[in-house]
C-alpha cells in the first residue's frame, strides 16, 4: 500500500474551498488524470480515469464528510483500490490549508514503479496546484452539498 500526502494553501475562504470540493463532477476541471466522474447520489460517485496511459474505472463512496472539515471516501469495487481524506484548515478570513491523504495500492508494472518514484505524489502536488488556480481564478464555487456523512 503506497500513501501520499500534501498540502496546499489557497487564497478563499475555508467555506468556498469546501464547497467545491464537493461538486466532484468538476474535478476533471483540474484533476489531471481524472477523465469524468459522474455522482450516482449523495455518497456514491463513478470515476473515469486514465494513469499511465491505462484506463480506469471505479466507483467511490462518501465515507466521512463534514461541512468546512473535511471529506474521506473509499474506492469500491472497478480497477482501483484506494481510499482517501481531504481536510480544510481555516487559516484566516481569506486563506484556507487543503492536506490530502491518499492511500492505494499500485496495480501493474507502471503504477508500482511510479509510485516507487514518488510519480503518485508529484501528481496529487500538481493537481492541488491546479485546484489553488482553479478556485482563485474562479473566486467563487461551482456549487456546493453541506450534507454530513458520519463514519
Amino acid at each position: 500500500m503506497a500513501q501520499i500526502i500534501e498540502t496546499i494553501d489557497v487564497d478563499v475562504p475555508v467555506t468556498t474551498a469546501y464547497n467545491q470540493w464537493t461538486q466532484f463532477e468538476s474535478f476533471p476541471q483540474f484533476l489531471s488524470e481524472v477523465e469524468s466522474i459522474t455522482q450516482i447520489d449523495d455518497t456514491h460517485n463513478r470515476w473515469k480515469v486514465k494513469v499511465g496511459g491505462v484506463e480506469r474505472e471505479f466507483d467511490a463512496e462518501i465515507t466521512e464528510q463534514h461541512p468546512d472539515e473535511r471529506v474521506a471516501w473509499n474506492s469500491i469495487g472497478g480497477d482501483t483500490e484506494h481510499a482517501g481524506v481531504v481536510t480544510f484548515h481555516k487559516l484566516s478570513d481569506i486563506q484556507t490549508r487543503v492536506t490530502v491523504q491518499i492511500d492505494w495500492e499500485p496495480e501493474g508494472f507502471v503504477e508500482k514503479v511510479g509510485s516507487l518514484v514518488g510519480a503518485g505524489s508529484h501528481a496529487v502536488k500538481k493537481d492541488l496546484e491546479n485546484f489553488k488556480e482553479f478556485i482563485e481564478t474562479r473566486g467563487a464555487e461551482t456549487g456546493e452539498w453541506r450534507g454530513d456523512v458520519d463514519a
